[in-house]
């Protein structure tokens, strides 16, 4: 055999498919070449997993991924057509299509994982809250950690004169929410945004401001804020660099929280119902393989996301969390195997109960003036996510042999039941948004609303 023939033979092999393998129903797609966006983050993995597994190119999609500076101009990029879709987080849909910043129609059909993010402090304010924590019998410290703890960290720096800053991602971003979230259930006003002021910081304890998810540690680093809340790998990315302590992850804020979504423009979905589809298909294939046979192939996707045209992280520091453990103080690795979430637990399908979640956040921190009533909360949800688009998506890989029908949940009605599974133990329950705000003590409620940086009823 010569070496052409070879090469002729191996290509061959290659191409075929597996023995048993499900050929997937191919769509007649309106449009087969896509451009999408994705900011650094492990969390963008289905997208790539997508395209490096081949997912995309079974539904007849010919996909470029660009990763993008910031979370701001992914979506403006979105709505202006240079981007056909993108990797967002769960509140910006939600935010645009309410005007919230930049307006636009933006839409949902896929949730793309649950849980991911983490919150970490500086060196020096790590050393400050020790004395507040109590210790287990191994001397380990007890998790989860109570923003309580902080509580004398802030009130240190205020007694000398220096404003407590921490970083966030972007104003409607998860980290933004559950920060916020975890900094209120210990006693700590992260503060309330206005329609004059949307710094968020109006009778704020702990000031929030945006940066940017790789610039987190080096913002830390050089002092300018104490703490922060990000998606990996910049939360290990702390720790390898022993210059922060990660104390609390996201899903001992909120177990199981909903954490970024597939965005497109409305138009899109619209003149390209068929493209969504497929898009829609790829992705669910993509957030099954990440989650198969009880996360077997993380390793493998370690070294995808490592990438520079990825993540571009070392692939120590994305293992780190990605294959089920998570490094708090530096040495002290737990096994948090739902730290990463993509499939499990009905994790792509795109809840009413998360959108509306996000908008109970959005009216208690101010970013919703005006108080609205229960239906307002549903229908808004219902504009935005799009659970009919995944079924369908769905129904077609179940019937091509490719995915699971109990790993779908075809009965739902869109809302997940009430939980408790809160830091703070209160209950949410999607179809009663007011009573949920109202439960809270730190925050707007009611028909509140703040005029000339003060609370109004």
């Amino acid at each position: 055999m010569n070496r052409i023939t070879a090469l002729l033979l191996a290509t061959t092999l290659l191409s075929a498919p597996l023995a048993g393998a499900a050929r997937a129903e191919m769509l007649d797609v309106e449009k087969d070449e896509l451009t999408l966006g994705f900011i650094k983050l492990t969390d963008m993995a289905p997208l790539a997993i997508a395209k490096e597994k081949g997912f995309f190119e079974d539904e007849g999609l010919y996909v470029t991924l660009e990763p993008q500076a910031n979370w701001k101009v992914l979506l403006d990029r979105v709505i202006s057509g240079e981007l056909d879709g993108a990797h967002m987080l769960a509140g910006q849909p939600l935010a645009a299509t309410l005007g919230y910043g930049t307006k636009a129609h933006i839409v949902t059909p896929f949730s793309m994982d649950l849980n991911g993010n983490g919150i970490t402090v500086s060196n020096e304010v790590w050393e400050l809250m020790k004395p507040q924590l109590e210790l287990d019998a191994d001397g380990k410290v007890k998790h989860p950690i109570s923003a309580a703890a902080l509580k004398p960290v802030i009130e240190k720096f205020k007694a000398e004169g220096k404003p407590f800053n921490m970083g966030m991602v972007f104003p409607v971003s998860t980290h933004n929410y559950e920060l916020r979230y975890w900094l209120a259930a210990g006693g700590i006003n992260p503060g309330l945004y206005s329609p004059e002021d949307t710094s968020g910081q109006i009778g704020a304890d702990a000031f929030l401001s945006v940066t940017p998810p790789p610039q987190m540690p080096a913002t830390l680093e050089a002092g300018t804020i104490s703490g922060y809340c990000v998606g990996e790998p910049w939360n290990q990315a702390a720790v390898f660099k022993g210059i922060g302590v990660p104390v609390i992850t996201d899903t001992e804020i909120w177990k199981n929280n909903p954490e970024k979504v597939f965005g497109l423009t409305e138009e899109f979905t619209e003149q390209n119902p068929n493209t969504t589809l497929a898009l829609t298909k790829a992705l669910i294939r993509a957030a099954e393989w990440l989650d198969a046979d009880s996360n077997a192939n993380r390793a493998e996707a370690v070294q995808i996301l490592s990438k520079p045209e990825y993540v571009g992280a070392d692939a120590e520091v994305i293992a780190n969390s990605m294959t089920g453990t998570f490094e708090y103080e530096k040495g002290d690795k737990r096994e948090v195997p739902d730290f990463n979430v993509f499939y499990r637990y009905y994790a792509t399908y795109p809840f009413y109960s998360d959108a509306v979640w996000y908008l109970t956040q959005m009216r208690r921190w101010g970013q919703l003036p005006e108080a609205h009533d229960d239906a307002w909360y549903d229908a808004t949800a219902r504009d935005v996510y799009k659970p009919e688009i995944y079924l369908k998506a769905a129904q077609m890989l179940v019937d091509e042999g490719l995915i699971d029908p109990v790993d779908v949940p075809f009965d739902t009605d869109g809302y997940k039941p009430a939980t408790a599974e809160f830091i703070d133990g209160i209950t949410y329950d999607g179809k009663a948004p007011n009573a949920y705000i109202n439960a809270m003590t730190i925050g707007l409620k009611d028909g509140q609303t703040v005029v000339g940086g003060a609370v109004t009823n």
